[in-house]
């Protein structure tokens, strides 16, 4: 058979690729066992001199072969972890059928490398078939040939299931009958949600890498948005492949893969995949080998036939009590003494092990036996380092150089002892991993935890110990599988060995947190805390707290990559707590090697706002709702219970066992009578709140899990509606008196997230899986209309989940939650109103709008709360403290108070009114700025329309103006005289005296919004630019006013040419293209040219007074001569907006800013690109800059640049590189206003905080 023609040209086409990189010996060694490549072959391979030489030659063999050997050389690639290499030939794998080329465990090399790819382990070292378990375990798989569904394997500890799983797939027929997409295998075991999160992370990484590099996204950074992830991957590129997940604990674990894929699952638990949905097949494994099987395993061990076993053989394998196990240990024993039968026959039959914990589903006395034989045997230095393994988790694996800082052995001799256990089946391997890591049977290490109980103390500290003894200069951060141990377990070691004071230092250490977050993401951080928070709290209570609290406000920044300065995100924190002070001191030691940090000067002590935090539950809160009068929350969540609370001070009134399962909604009756509870057990339930009572279960009719209940708003006419996961019949209404449903809703063929009535009780609206919104009639349970959410969100083919929807007071407007935004759509004509488009990379995990304001709450998957004006489309406040995902928010009915709960097993009140106006006083961002030597003089309008004049350093106000009846949409600063100007909504303009407040006078003649004013050098002239197309410039104290007319649109901003009094000149430009130059004393227009063809939107002039620059919403940028007028050069690469410009101050280069984050740098002399500075690290759902660049300023020397957007960023020049970023609260700043000395940066950001930071002195 030759070699089909892909394969042949992919090889030509990558042959210098793999010439360069491969090492032919070891490829060359799994080809021969493949039966591919012979003895004869190799050694001419081999005889070549050099190793490039021997790569030729061996491709010039394959090139001859046929298309066996090129799937034999994949294979090799990927056991020898070329992965890069595979990858390149994996699109042209032939398919071989032929049963005559199978290897030695019966696969033949497609199916090899098909298993080998998707991580299935490889067949024990003595392995022996049981087919009778096997087919079943196929004959289920074949099931899931045209749909999804699960299959369990079941049994007990030890009984071989993940064998057996293993061993099921590894079929030709099958894989291409069922599962010609693959097959793809996780290790689960016993596992907190941070760690599932990485599991998954990891799972989708290997499904992208092995698409193309184009796929490759960000790791989703929470579970939900982890399930989506899989799921599309599962659907939409890998539709025909299996999932198996292998040694499964926990339904809640189980609940994150039900994404209508197949797949197959091993567990002691029979019944936890009832909690799923779809079709569901069971295997049960006997708990044990039957005899015959037994002696076949003794038999390959001891290289002897059936027949020639002494009698001893039989009653051993009747001691092991058919554990593969425990035979394996009696067999790896005897391989090396073969004269001992009897001996460990009496050492099986001896009960001398003594257990303090026992599972009551396994029998330990002959595994205890056979474990300590076989640990006998081993060399008493080798029993030691046996020993040690004892402080390993349950389900991980670890590599061999974990265990060289452990042992203080070179790792060969490490990886030598290793195999020696590995042998004696005392550990096991997985050679799918490159390096190979190892790791114990569970039973084998509840046997060593049994063993060394009174020693676990010091046998962690002993890995602690070493640990701090190799890495003295600080922890690894290669992100290998090494480094990835300890930074994932250190913490465990040192809990584990009661080392208090060294888990204080470490955890309250900024440098770990960087590195942890960095390498690990922030979930498994905010977890150590929580999981070690007792024994931290013994040292500080209050600095794990500040520690806490700075995770949870800063986590989704640490999900950002590239990864922020943690020093300089600390810096932020109240000055009083730890955080804040630790990152002083390193930025201050920093700064004197030239980093750059900025202090935030005014903040003042960030108060937490949260009014009151309940910790109600043992896992997640998955809801919580207030009462319709105010004065209770109920809550519900993994721990199965239902609890209800006083909502003033958190007092339990009630505690309720509610379900089986997680109980994933409850829900007050209009009259605070009743509660429903629905769960994951698919029942729904009716409860008396008052007496804790039982009235009503509706379990016949939901085929899965009920994910949402919701009554009525009124008593009227008491409806109860359900929604769950079910196929067809998944919207239904209850009426309380019957015992069926009264109505189901048809109409989704999708799982629906969630119900809930219109505020007059006409409709119920329901959010689906599906990517719509339907609202029913619920009088006739009749559909009235969709809206199709889906449709909204273009950009890419992945699905869209509608998680909720919540009705406006006036139910004119609904609102739905999806992927990262929220869409208002009108009810009466389905249009979109609004979209609010976050910039976090989250999902919105619940929305809830205000019953008595314009409020909208949104819970995001990033431990977030956030509240918007839906009227304005603007984000109002942050509530910050959650340690995890938030999963529900809710107004109470009065609208006075929030709630949010969420997975860090919290329920949080906030006071509404205090959240939103938390920046105390809200600033408008049009505001100016007076750097006077140390002083700092800010002026703008608060959110109550008075202008404030405050001392930027201390935050207290100068002057504050009377409520003004107009909008103030600009305001001034003069120095001498000491006044401030204003321009309103309605043209006029006022001058009052700055601290007095004294009116000094009013301007009229505008007839539209003044949008800009600035007083001149001499602080005598003020002048004014408008909506209304003129420029006007008033000798402010006597009214006399000279009005520059020409403009056709708006007149957005002006500049004077230069600063000298003697220069009259000034420059404006408008949004109707044109730019133009005015005398300022005869109000005479000096030049005017046509410069754009769209809008312009920023001009400069340089510092010498002869060039300026104007950038527009054509996407150019023209420098012009001040003189002669004419074009100099028009700069062209912008793919958007050019929003912004600024010159050097030497006037060589020129830097512009578009609205989609890009900043370019360009020679003034030619106008070549310099820099386009980092294009590197854009986040998919994120712009360069987070929004727009709408301001640019160099500093004195031109060394540096900073810019606005959606945050503060600092740049190197000279190599366009990003050297520091600041996140405000909000987003969206408009500009920034920058001291002559650039130490002094000021802004206010959207949500009306004032920012002043300061250089950080070394």
């Amino acid at each position: 058979m030759v070699l089909e023609e892909g394969a042949r040209s992919c090889l030509l086409r990558f042959r210098r690729k793999l010439e360069e990189d491969i090492k032919p010996p070891f490829l060359m060694d799994h080809m021969i066992s493949d039966g591919v490549l012979t003895v004869d072959e190799e050694e001419k391979i081999r005889s070549q001199s050099t190793r490039r030489e021997q790569a030729v030659a061996l491709l010039e063999l394959l090139l001859r072969k046929d298309n066996r050997a090129y799937i034999s050389f994949y294979n090799a690639l990927i056991k020898e972890a070329y992965d890069d290499l595979a990858n390149l030939l994996h699109g042209d794998l032939p398919r071989s059928s032929s049963d005559a080329h199978k290897s030695s465990d019966g696969c033949t090399p497609y199916v090899q490398a098909l298993l080998s790819e998707g991580g299935v382990p490889q067949r024990p070292v003595v392995f022996v078939s049981r087919p009778e378990p096997v087919n079943r375990v196929r004959e289920k798989l074949y099931r899931l040939q045209k749909d999804s569904g699960w299959v369990t394997v079941f049994g007990m500890a030890g009984s071989g299931k993940s064998v057996l799983a293993a061993e099921a797939v590894r079929h030709q027929g099958l894989i291409e009958e069922c599962f010609p997409g693959g097959i793809h295998w996780l290790s689960i075991g016993q596992l907190d949600k941070p760690d599932l999160l990485v599991k998954i992370q990891s799972l989708c990484f290997r499904l992208e890498q092995s698409l193309d590099s184009e796929s490759l996204h960000r790791p989703p950074n929470s579970l939900d948005e982890a399930k989506e992830r899989l799921r599309f991957l599962m659907l939409r590129r890998y539709p025909r492949s299996l999932l198996i997940l292998d040694d499964i604990w926990d339904s809640s674990v189980l609940k994150v893969f039900d994404i209508h894929c197949r797949i197959l699952l091993t567990t002691r638990n029979r019944s936890l995949a009832d909690s799923v949905s779809g079709a569901r097949y069971e295997v049960e494994v006997a708990s044990g080998l039957n005899e015959d099987k037994g002696l076949e395993i003794l038999a390959l061990y001891t290289q002897t036939k059936l027949q020639g076993l002494p009698e001893e053989a039989r009653s051993i394998v009747r001691e092991c009590k058919g554990s593969p196990l425990v035979v394996s240990l009696i067999g790896a024993l005897l391989k090396e003494k073969p004269d001992r039968w009897r001996y460990y026959l009496r050492q099986l039959q001896q009960k001398q092990f003594k257990r303090i914990r026992k599972s009551s589903s396994y029998d330990y006395d002959a595994l205890d036996q056979a474990m300590a034989a076989s640990i006998e045997v081993l060399p008493e230095e080798h029993r030691e380092l046996y020993k040690d393994l004892t402080v390993i988790e349950k389900d991980i694996k670890v590599p061999a150089k974990v265990l060289s800082v452990l042992w203080d052995l070179e790792t060969e001799e490490v990886e030598d002892i290793l195999e020696e256990f590995v042998n004696k089946s005392l550990l096991y391997m997985d050679n799918n991993n490159k390096p190979y890591l190892y790791y114990l049977h569970d039973l084998q290490l509840d046997f060593l935890v049994e063993q060394n109980r009174t020693q676990l103390e010091s046998l962690h500290s002993k890995v602690v110990h070493q640990y701090q003894q190799h890495y003295r200069d600080g922890p690894p951060t290669s992100g290998d599988e090494e480094c990835l141990y300890w930074i994932r377990f250190l913490t465990y070691h040192m809990a584990k060995a009661n080392l208090s004071q060294e888990l204080y230092s470490l955890m309250f250490s900024l440098d770990w947190v960087s590195t942890k977050s960095q390498i690990l993401g922030p979930a498994h951080l905010i977890n150590d805390y929580v999981e070690y928070g007792p024994i931290l709290d013994k040292e500080n209570s209050e600095v794990r707290s500040q520690f806490q609290e700075f995770l949870s406000v800063n986590g989704h920044h640490l999900e950002q990559r590239p990864f922020p300065d943690v020093v300089q995100l600390a810096l932020s924190q109240p000055h009083s707590s730890d955080v804040y002070r630790q990152a002083l001191l390193q930025a201050q030691r920093q700064a004197s090697t030239g980093r750059l940090y900025f202090d935030w000067l005014n903040k003042n002590s960030v108060e937490s706002l949260s009014r009151l935090v309940l910790h109600p539950h043992q896992g997640s809160i998955y809801s919580a709702c207030f009462s319709h009068d105010g004065a209770k929350i109920a809550s519900s969540g993994a721990s199965k219970t239902l609890k209800v609370f006083k909502s003033t001070s958190g007092e339990k009134l009630t505690e309720i066992q509610a379900h089986d399962d997680e109980v994933l909604c409850c829900a007050f009756s209009p009259d605070d009578r009743l509660l429903a509870t629905c769960s994951s057990d698919r029942k729904v339930k009716v409860w008396n709140v008052e007496r804790a009572m039982l009235l009503r279960v509706f379990e016949e009719e939901h085929e899965e899990q009920v994910n949402h209940c919701q009554f009525t708003n009124t008593t009227r006419r008491l409806l109860l509606a359900t929604c769950s996961n079910d196929k067809f019949l998944n919207v239904k209404l209850w009426n309380l008196n019957k015992p069926s449903s009264q109505n189901t809703m048809f109409g989704h063929f999708e799982p629906v997230n969630h119900c809930c009535f219109s505020p007059d009780d006409a409709y119920l609206s329901t959010s689906s899986n599906d990517g719509t919104v339907k609202l029913f009639q619920a009088s006739s349970a009749n559909e009235w209309k969709t809206i199709s959410v889906r449709d909204m969100f273009t950009e890419s083919d992945e699905e869209v989940h509608v998680k909720c929807s919540t009705w406006t007071a006036d139910g004119k407007r609904i609102i739905c939650a999806a992927r990262n935004a929220a869409l208002v759509f009108d009810v009466e004509t389905s249009d979109m109103l609004l979209e609010i488009r976050t910039n976090r990379l989250s999902t919105v995990q619940f929305c809830h709008a205000c019953p008595t304001s314009n409020l909208l709450a949104l819970a995001f998957s990033n431990y977030a709360v956030e509240l918007w004006d839906l009227e304005n489309n603007k984000k109002m406040a942050d509530c910050s403290g959650h340690l995890s995902w938030v999963q529900r928010v809710q107004f109470s009915p009065d609208g006075s108070q929030l709630l949010s709960c969420s997975d860090d097993q919290t329920v949080r009140l906030w006071e509404t009114k205090k959240v939103h106006t938390s920046s105390a006083v809200c600033l408008k961002r049009d505001s100016d700025v007076l750097f006077n030597g140390e002083e700092i003089i800010v002026s703008a309008a608060d959110n109550c329309n008075r202008l404030q004049v405050r001392d930027g350093r201390t935050g207290s106000v100068l002057f504050q103006s009377e409520e003004k009846s107009s909008r103030i949409r600009c305001t001034c600063l003069c120095r001498q005289p000491s006044a401030v100007a204003l321009g309103q909504e309605d043209g006029a303009v006022q001058v009052l005296e700055v601290p007095s407040g004294k009116l000094l006078a009013t301007l009229l003649g505008h007839t539209k919004t003044v949008l800009h004013c600035r007083f001149s050098q001499d602080g005598q002239t003020l002048i004014t630019s408008s909506e209304d197309a003129t420029i006007r410039v008033w000798r402010w104290q006597s009214g006399e006013c000279k009005v520059l007319q020409g403009h056709k649109e708006q007149v957005r901003s002006f500049s004077l040419l230069s600063t000298s009094p003697a220069d009259n000149r000034l420059l404006s430009w408008s949004f109707d293209g044109t730019v133009k130059m005015w005398d300022t004393g005869s109000g005479e227009k000096l030049q005017d040219v046509e410069a754009h063809r769209g809008a312009i939107l920023s001009c400069h002039v340089s510092p010498d007074g002869s060039l300026f620059a104007t950038t527009s919403a054509d996407k150019t940028a023209k420098l012009w001569h001040c003189e002669s007028w004419q074009l100099v050069l028009t700069l062209s690469g912008h793919q958007d907006c050019v929003r912004s410009c600024r010159f050097s101050w030497d006037g060589r280069r020129l830097a512009t800013g578009d609205d989609n984050g890009e900043i370019r740098l360009w020679s003034v002399e030619d106008g070549s690109l310099l820099k386009i500075c980092s294009r590197d690290g854009k986040d998919a759902l994120d712009s360069l800059h987070g929004g727009w660049v709408t301001d640019l300023h160099f500093s004195p020397d031109d060394s540096l640049l900073v810019s606005t957007g959606g945050y503060i960023k600092w740049w190197d020049v000279e190599k366009g590189e990003a050297l520091q970023t600041f996140f405000p609260t909000g987003t969206t700043l408009k500009k920034i206003h920058v001291s002559s000395d650039f130490s002094t940066f000021v802004t206010i950001d959207s949500i009306g905080i004032l920012y002043i930071l300061q250089r950080v002195a070394a």
